[in-house]
Order: C-alpha cells, then structure tokens, then sequence
C-alpha cells in the first residue's frame, strides 16, 4: 500500500509538471500548422481548390490572442495592485477594449477554422507573475512601463499583419485595432511621463 501511494504522488507530480510545461500558444500554431499542412494535402490529392489560410495569417492571430489574454490579466493586476486611480482606470480601459477584441477575433478564427490559444503562454505567465509580486508605486512604474513595451510590439505586429496578411478580413481586423492599440500606447506614456517613469525597459525582470 505504502509503495503504491508513493506511485500515485510521482505520477501527479509528473502531471503537475507536464501541466505547467505546456505552452498553450505554441500548441495552438502546432495544431494550425498540423490543420494547414493536411488541407493543402487533400486539395492537392483531391485535385480540389478549399480556401486555406495562411501560416503567417493563423500566427498572427494566435499571437493576437495570446497578448490580448495577457493584457486582460495585466488589467486586473493594474485593477488591484495599484493605488492610481488612474492607473485602475488605465487598466479598466485595456480590459474593456481587449475583451470586446476577443469577441471579433474568436468569431474571425472560427470562420476560418483556425485555432486560438486557451491560455496565456509560459513567456506571459512569468511577466504576469513577476508584476503580480510589486505593489503601489513599484507596480505601477513596472506596469505602465510594460504597457508602453508590449502595444509597441503589438502595433509592430498589427501594421504588418494590416499590409501583409493574405486574408483580407484578417488585413481589415487589423487595420480595425489599430487606432485602439495606438490610443493605448499614447495613454500609458502620458501616464509615462505625469509620472516621471524614465524611459527604457520594463523592470519587471
């Protein structure tokens, strides 16, 4: 019996292991690239012309997904961590806007049979983590610091998704959050400099 219990805890703790190593975004653009490959097959074989999406196309909605999720989480961090108000109300505006993104960009992937990520990947979890440890003005230096940070990649990514993507409606939801994303940017270094946060990369490490 005792030799049995000790079985079952090495296998949990085996679970619990491979639970935490799993990366939800990486999965989702292994399960698309899996999806893509085996459509193009089948037409090829099936002498058939199905519309497929772009690999390019699908990794930027994945990733779309995974750094929404992640600036949502962030928000609440933002929400409960500080003592700004308007650093509450920054963040209250990132939950609302990025929720309402969700929505759009669920909807866009389903129509396209493309798969989006459950969770935020392992990368995001441990900037998540190590902000969720700072508090009152610590916090909201570290948080609008990773805000400026993170929409400016986000932008980066969106302004080549809106030129290049090979799906116009996936161009056009671009095209579509990018005035959100930039009004985003313009808040957080507003917030930036009433602050005085010096410029330069996030201390969230």
């Amino acid at each position: 019996m005792k030799n049995l219990f000790c079985c079952c805890a090495v296998l949990l703790a085996l679970c619990g292991c491979n639970n935490r190593s799993a990366d939800s975004e990486k999965e989702a653009k292994a399960a698309n690239e899996e999806k893509i490959d085996s459509q193009i097959m089948s037409n090829r074989l099936a002498d058939t012309a199905v519309t497929v999406p772009a690999k390019t196309d699908a990794d930027f909605l994945v990733e779309a997904a995974s750094g929404g999720m992640t600036e949502v989480q962030l928000g609440q961090l933002a929400r409960d961590n500080s003592m700004n108000r308007e650093i509450k109300a920054f963040g209250e505006l990132v939950i609302k806007d990025q929720t309402e993104s969700r929505e759009k960009l669920k909807n866009l992937a389903q129509s396209k049979n493309i798969v989006l990520p459950g969770e935020i990947s392992n990368h995001q979890q441990r900037i998540k983590e190590r902000l969720g440890k700072k508090k009152g003005e610590e916090f909201d230096r570290a948080y609008i610091s990773l805000m400026i940070d993170e929409h400016r990649k986000d932008i980066r990514e969106f302004e080549r998704a809106a030129k290049n993507a090979a799906d116009p409606e996936i161009r056009a939801f671009a095209i579509d959050r990018l005035p959100v994303l930039n009004a985003h940017l313009d808040s957080a270094r507003n917030l930036q400099k009433k602050m005085g946060i010096p410029v330069g990369p996030p201390p969230y490490e």
